[in-house]
């Protein structure tokens, strides 16, 4: 179906600029041309038309090009933001560019939505929406789950980063790492425009990180037939001081679409590693202050590398006039090696650590199939969509460790430790890795979405069956640990409703479900008693009311909401999972265009997130570890003259408790980057250079604590960071 559309109290912290956000949404009289509102550097102009649904076509740009008109709604397939019951933000490929992305969490720390945090100790890109953690095992591409590298993902694969807000089980089934309750991300790999693209693109990275990039698509066939190839390399030191990162990515995408069918297939290769990475800390007896931000306290026999191939094909068929039936498969080979030193400190500085080994190898393959029909009752009209899934987990994994505080030294002024042996705990044979962990999932979703008044109130209803299996086995010897097999039924409730042409009220109700957490080796150096064991699954209840605004050139949202999961939390050395962990909060988020030369990105986060029913009276009631009360980001981009454009970015996060009685905490922190780009023509050739400067002043600030599990180890914020590239489309 074609849909067409015309072009808790606020904490005093919030910085004074996002009092403005509701004057701008409603400040839809400033216009802007539609015409203009391109970047010299865009790929292409899409009419705004959207298949509404489709598996595959893509819902083009809003005004200004920063964000899409609409993403993937999981089995829904890609819907208009304005025809959906629940809450998102598409950020697009020329975003990206235009922010010289290195990875996905460069373009979620735009959403006031997400904060980036990090893995169990490792360095896994880990982000907290709506205060809960999305593994990267559990993001999608192009729609299926565990398909990318599991570390960390490469920007230069993507055309989108979809970021759905809100529990989402019953849209795209149960996420396979055991998070995803809060939001979930969906990745869309890059597919070639209408128009010849040649584009090379050459970088530096204070720290001297060099940077090559080749970007290549050609369409075929009267443009039916599209094929878009990628290739980058990252090499060089870091802003952060002897620490050394290298990348080698590559992707090939292809394409085709006719009248009643349309298919991709997208294959991708990465090559990551760190040298002397920068390690988490976990404090001990209180906060340790924030070493500079440049420094690094790393051991330099420490690194963490990954290798990924992964691939997904998708296509759909249109058989009559509104019925469609879609398949899609997808496989990931990985192969992780990491040799860590993640250090526990006081307070004064006295810092201890250890070394811990871990040797990873996953095989996933995934998959979807699903056929959507529209018919009509009377004067009702029924999107009815059904959808089957499969997912196949194979994880082998093995560490080994030295004895836990066997290294001292002190956090700002760091020495180097000789390595030592690592055999005081070792669990499997490194290089050599026996399967510690299965798991595979099934489903079956059906949903009916019914029109009334010629489409201004919809209403969606329905239902997903899924059946999880979890197995974990020993290490050593691969007898089985743990084992779960259940199924079970998580619905969905959706309206919307739209009084008016530009606004849409939407309400839901929806369940998640949460796979069993699996408890990790180590935690802030204290070797876990019940490592490998999986949790029982869990459902979690969201409720959730909101407003959309789309004023053709400035649009936005704000949304209201409560949901909840069980929490986990570490006493001694087992993880038990003790009481539920409750969320409650409001978001609003503002985008498109101020004028033809003005561009605005930004919003805020307001969360009360809380223990509820511990079992330990002093961590009843209280905040959550990790979970700011507010998020706020404004971004600006504005053009001065013909070719030459400036942006701005602030990014303001509350105090975050770091101890589950919040004797502990963080402070607030905010911080400032800045960018600027210019267009030109060289010999006939485009030609766009960008600069930037992220944390321009140079703030130190630990920017998270923990991740999951009731954890509480701390990140530290970046440091200014200068980064320049040149793009030459010929």
């Amino acid at each position: 179906m074609l849909a067409h559309h015309p072009g808790r109290a606020v904490s005093r912290h919030i910085p004074l600029f996002l009092s403005v956000a509701p004057c701008l949404l409603a400040a839809h009289s400033v216009s802007a041309d539609p015409a203009q509102d391109a970047a010299s550097d865009k790929d292409e102009i899409i009419d705004y038309v959207i298949v509404t649904g489709s598996q595959v076509m893509l819902p083009p740009d809003y005004a200004g090009g920063q964000v899409a008109r609409g993403g993937r709604v999981g089995l829904f397939g890609n819907l208009d933001i304005m025809d959906t019951p629940f809450n998102s933000t598409n950020y697009t490929a020329e975003f990206m560019r235009n922010l010289q992305a290195h990875s996905v969490a460069d373009v979620v720390q735009s959403d006031p939505g997400v904060r980036v945090a990090r893995g169990f100790g490792n360095f896994q890109e880990l982000y907290v929406v709506r205060g809960f953690p999305v593994y990267s095992d559990d993001m999608g591409y192009n729609g299926l789950y565990g398909l990318l590298p599991r570390q960390y993902v490469a920007a230069e694969f993507l055309e989108r980063v979809e970021v759905f807000r809100g529990a989402n089980s019953f849209l795209n089934g149960a996420a396979p790492g055991g998070s995803g309750i809060g939001g979930s991300f969906n990745l869309v790999p890059k597919r070639a425009p209408d128009r010849a693209l040649n584009r090379v693109t050459v970088g530096a990275e204070s720290g001297v990180e060099g940077y090559g990039a080749l970007d290549f698509a050609r369409r075929f066939n009267d443009g039916d037939i599209g094929v878009r190839a990628n290739a980058v390399r990252r090499d060089g030191e870091t802003s952060v001081d002897d620490q050394k990162r290298e990348l080698t990515m590559m992707s090939l995408g292809m394409d085709y679409r006719s009248d009643h069918a349309r298919l991709s297939a997208d294959f991708g290769y990465q090559d990551h590693s760190i040298d002397a990475p920068r390690p988490s800390v976990t404090p001990f007896g209180g906060i340790p202050r924030e070493p500079d931000s440049s420094e690094n306290f790393a051991q330099n026999w420490t690194f963490s590398s990954e290798k990924d191939f992964f691939g997904v094909a998708r296509g759909e068929y249109d058989f009559a006039a509104g019925v469609s039936a879609w398949l899609a498969a997808g496989f990931r080979d990985s192969e992780e090696h990491n040799n860590l030193a993640n250090p526990t400190a006081a307070p004064g500085g006295a810092a201890t650590t250890y070394r811990f080994e871990n040797y990873r190898e996953d095989l996933v393959t995934t998959g979807d199939a699903g056929i959507r029909f529209e018919v009509e009752t009377g004067p009702v009209g029924h999107r009815v969509v059904a959808s089957v899934s499969y997912f196949d987990l194979d994880s082998k994994n093995a560490f080994a460790l030295s004895p836990f505080g066997g290294l001292a030294f002190d956090l700002y002024d760091p020495v180097q430790l000789a390595q030592p042996t690592a055999d005081f705990f070792v669990g499997g044979v490194l290089f050599s890795p026996r399967t510690t962990t299965k798991t595979k999932t099934q489903s079956l979703a059906l949903a009916d979405t019914l029109s009334f008044s010629e489409g201004r109130v919809l209403v969606t209803l329905g239902a997903r069956y899924q059946s999880i299996e979890q197995n974990s086995y020993d290490y050593n010897d691969g007898s089985e640990v743990s084992a779960y097999d259940e199924a079970t039924v998580t619905p969905v409730v959706g309206v919307v409703v739209k009084p008016w042409e530009r606004v849409s009220l939407y309400a839901n109700y929806i369940e998640g479900l949460l796979q069993g957490e699996e408890v990790p080796e180590v935690i802030g150096g204290v070797a876990i008693a019940n490592a490998n064991e999986i949790f029982d699954p869990f459902k979690s209840k969201q409720y959730e009311v909101g407003a959309k605004y789309d004023g053709g050139t400035l649009g936005g949202s704000v949304a209201v909401f409560r949901i909840n999961q069980p929490s986990s939390l570490l006493v001694g050395n087992v993880v038990t999972q003790d009481g539920e962990q409750r969320n409650q909060g409001i978001e609003l988020s503002v985008y498109g265009q101020l004028s033809t030369a003005v561009r605005l990105l930004g919003g805020a986060t307001l969360l009360d997130a809380e223990y509820r029913r511990a079992s330990e009276p002093a961590n009843d009631g209280k905040d959550v570890i990790g979970v700011p009360d507010t998020q706020a980001n404004l971004g600006i981009e504005w053009d001065l003259t013909s070719g030459l454009s400036v942006d701005g970015r602030v990014v303001y996060t509350s105090s975050q408790p770091a101890s589950a009685d919040n004797t502990l905490e963080i402070s607030s922190w905010t911080r400032l980057d800045v960018g600027a780009r210019y267009a030109l023509k060289w010999d006939r050739r485009e030609v766009t250079v960008r600069a930037r400067v992220d944390n321009v002043t140079d703030e130190n600030y630990w920017a998270s604590v923990g991740g999951s599990f009731g954890a509480n180890y701390l990140v530290l914020g970046g440091p200014r960071t200068f980064v320049i590239s040149a793009s030459f489309d010929f």
